[in-house]
Order: structure tokens, then C-alpha cells, then sequence
């Protein structure tokens, strides 16, 4: 097994888990809205992962700037998406989004091969735009969202990436914490129903494991053994995992043309996890 295998594994397990968190997280929005259900998230999962990691007993005197940036970048990255996913769907907003770490996978590339794979998503996730032509229509505001997000994604992957280096796997509990703290006067007003509902703070707690506590210890073990490009590369196949979750889960079914477009996000993956084997034994 190559030395960019395991972490490359984490990296997609992650992705399936916050694909099944995603199939749980708009059952809240008819109850707390969407900032509601990011900080929700967010402060739950800052409770399971501070009291697995403990982060106060971190030196945050280290690259505190950076730490800073990767959590609030975090927080915002959920608060927008979560906010984007009242205006247009997940798989529209996840294509969106991924505009930050295909930028991201540009921006620090070294190898023209790496252009390559970043067309290849580019063409499968323009693939899994509506077409104009079926009437679907795209709301502006939930496109600005998902931009949005998407650039907190790219900050994110950058910053995460530092910040893990530094303070290891309690780099996840640390950005979790800022994240909450930084779209707590957005979500805060909206979580009293949870508050008095049982069952809406199970739901919560499911959320926040499967997207927030998992996802992140995972990602962060791959974000400090992985190239950056390689990383905004590899999580291009997001959108495919999404597409088979949703088949699984929710019985959703892809016409041919969007199972094309999620073969060449796979083919995109799968080259630049072949080109991290050898970038990442520079880094």
C-alpha cells in the first residue's frame, strides 16, 4: 500500500459520511431554517470533538492567524451552504461550490498533468448543471450562496492544511469551535425549537457526527499528508458519492448524461490520487 493510500481513503470515507449527514440536515430547515441547522451542527460537533481532543490544552500561540482563518472559514463555508440549499439543490450547490477547491487545485499546481484532471471535473460538474432548454431555472441568490461557500471551501483546504501540520488531529476541534463561535450570531436565534425537541436534537446530533465530527478528523488527517492540489482535486468526486447516496438512501435515480458527468469526476479523482504518490513524497 502507497504512503498516499491511507490517507486518500480517509479523505473518501469522509466524503460518504457527509453525504449521509447532508440526507438528514434539511429535515430541520422546516423547523430552526438553515442558519439554525449550521450552527446546530456545528456547536454539536464542537462538543463531541472538544471532549475527544480536548483543544484548550493547545498552544494556540502557534499560528494562531491560521488557526483563526481555517475555523472561520469552516463555520462559514456550513452557514452558507446550509443557507444555498433553501434556494437551489444539493447537487447544484455542491457543483457550485466546487469552484474553491478546483481554484485552489490551479492556484498550487505544479504538474500540467493536474490541469488535465481539473478539466475533467470542470466538464462533469458542468455536466450536472439543469439544461436551460428542460425549463429548470437556477436561483441567483442560492448560486451567490454556494459561491460563497465554495471560496470558504478554498480558504478552508489552505489553512487546514497549516493548521494540521501544527496541531495535528485537534486542529478539527479547534476549527469546529471558532467555526461555531463565528456564525453563532446567525444561527443562535433560530435553535429554540431544538432546544425543547427531543427528537430535533437527535436529529442534530446525527447531523453534526456524520457531517461535522467524522468528515473533519478525517479530512484533517488527509489535508496534512496530502498536496494541496491534490486535495482539491480528489474532492471533486463528492458530487459522485452524492449521486450514489442519494440512490441508496433516498432512491434517487440519474438520467445517462448525469452518470457521465459522474464517471469523469471519478476519472479527475483517480489522476490526481495517482499524482499524489508522487508529490507527496516532496512535501
Amino acid at each position: 500500500m502507497g504512503p498516499t493510500a491511507v490517507p486518500i481513503l480517509a479523505l473518501l470515507l469522509g466524503m460518504v459520511s457527509l453525504a449521509a449527514g447532508a440526507s438528514l440536515a434539511k429535515e430541520m430547515f422546516p423547523h430552526i431554517g438553515a442558519m439554525g441547522a449550521a450552527f446546530l451542527r456545528l456547536i454539536l460537533a464542537a462538543i463531541l470533538l472538544g471532549g475527544i481532543f480536548r483543544p484548550w490544552r493547545a498552544s494556540l500561540s502557534r499560528e494562531w492567524p491560521t488557526v483563526l482563518a481555517y475555523g472561520v472559514s469552516l463555520g462559514f463555508m456550513n452557514l452558507l451552504f446550509y443557507m444555498s440549499l433553501e434556494y437551489i439543490p444539493l447537487g447544484i450547490a455542491l457543483a457550485i461550490m466546487f469552484t474553491g477547491p478546483l481554484a485552489v487545485a490551479l492556484l498550487t499546481s505544479r504538474r500540467r498533468a493536474d490541469f488535465l484532471w481539473v478539466a475533467l471535473a470542470i466538464a462533469g460538474l458542468a455536466l450536472l448543471l439543469p439544461n436551460p432548454d428542460s425549463g429548470s431555472r437556477i436561483d441567483v441568490q442560492g448560486v451567490v450562496l454556494a459561491l460563497g461557500a465554495g471560496a470558504c471551501w478554498g480558504i478552508y483546504i489552505i489553512s487546514g492544511k497549516k493548521s494540521g501540520q501544527v496541531h495535528g488531529q485537534g486542529a478539527a476541534a479547534i476549527g469546529i469551535i471558532v467555526g461555531a463561535m463565528a456564525v453563532a450570531p446567525f444561527g443562535l436565534p433560530y435553535i429554540g425549537p431544538a432546544l425543547t425537541s427531543p427528537a430535533l436534537l437527535a436529529l442534530g446530533l446525527g447531523v453534526a457526527v456524520l457531517s461535522s465530527a467524522i468528515p473533519y478528523v478525517l479530512e484533517m488527517y488527509a489535508l496534512r499528508r496530502l498536496p494541496s492540489n491534490t486535495f482539491g482535486t480528489l474532492v471533486s468526486v463528492e458530487p459522485a458519492i452524492g449521486a450514489l447516496m442519494g440512490m441508496a438512501l433516498l432512491g434517487e435515480t440519474l438520467p445517462l448524461m448525469q452518470w457521465l458527468a459522474v464517471a469523469l469526476i471519478i476519472c479527475s479523482s483517480a489522476g490526481a490520487a495517482m499524482g499524489a504518490r508522487v508529490e507527496a513524497t516532496q512535501v
